[in-house]
């Protein structure tokens, strides 16, 4: 299917792994014209090496988007190197996860700046752009926290749950400038962020790795983890128009674990 990707300027926040470099391999594949943007020099520098050598040319941008004013000159850098951006994908910030009786006050603070504010400073800087300029299309990358409440990630799930409280309102506002905004909610992805989840886990139980591996698989129906490259390419569909009617959505990919909460 051609998702008629070709040629359109593509952001993706926290670009340099994961699911976001993911989706920026997808959407450089499909012929966009990628910029990468994340905190780290030497990640993004691996990222773009690495997206090269699958003939992918990709923009890096360093930017921490916990700062609002240096997310606006990031923008305005992709904007001056690419063009006008077409599509948002808003992967920035990860919440870490934590025991239940946890006690450092100050994790509720990070969970928000890390994710919640990493992407809602991406949106307040791209998403006026875009409905100044009649149109343009955000996908957000949140969680299945944000939907199902887990005590080993409660700050993360209510960053989680507040990125797709505003994604919502966003398409309200913008939908009749053009703009289009959804949020995925994934699952357990095969990332260096599951493995640290599950490492958490495991040192709390007092299980090893493989168990809590085996009982978190259990609560899957699909009896797997999910693959990054299987959130990029619904990520890659929800920015093409034959997903033109889709705005204001929450689309979970999860195995169909979040059909038992």
């Amino acid at each position: 299917m051609d998702l008629g990707l070709e040629g359109k300027v593509v952001l993706v926040t926290g670009g340099s792994r994961g699911i976001g470099w993911e989706c920026a391999r997808v959407f450089g594949l499909e012929g966009a014209r990628v910029a990468l943007a994340s905190r780290g020099e030497e990640g993004l520098r691996e990222a773009r090496r690495q997206l090269a050598e699958l003939g992918v040319d990709a923009t890096a941008i360093p930017v921490d988007f916990r700062d609002g004013e240096k997310v606006r000159k990031a923008v305005d850098a992709v904007e001056t190197a690419l063009g006008p951006i077409d599509v948002l994908v808003n992967s920035a910030g990860s919440a870490k996860h934590y025991p239940p009786e946890h006690d450092d006050h100050g994790r509720w603070r990070t969970g928000m700046e890390d994710k919640y504010l990493s992407s809602v400073h991406a949106l307040d800087a791209v998403v006026p752009r875009m409905g100044h300029r009649g149109g343009g299309v955000v996908v957000n990358i949140a969680g299945a926290g944000g939907k199902v409440s887990n005590p080993m990630h409660m700050p993360g799930g209510a960053a989680n749950a507040a990125i797709i409280l505003v994604a919502s309102a966003m398409a309200k506002a913008w939908g009749p400038r053009g703009v289009r905004v959804n949020t995925i909610n994934p699952g357990a992805i095969e990332t260096e962020r599951l493995a640290a989840a599950l490492r958490v886990k495991a040192e709390t139980s007092g299980k090893t790795m493989e168990q809590v591996r085996s009982q978190a698989l259990s609560a899957i129906p699909l009896g797997r983890y999910g693959r990054g490259e299987e959130i990029a390419w619904l990520c890659a569909f929800l920015a093409s128009d034959r997903a033109g009617y889709i705005s204001g959505a929450t689309i979970a990919i999860d195995g169909g674990a979040t059909c038992l909460a």
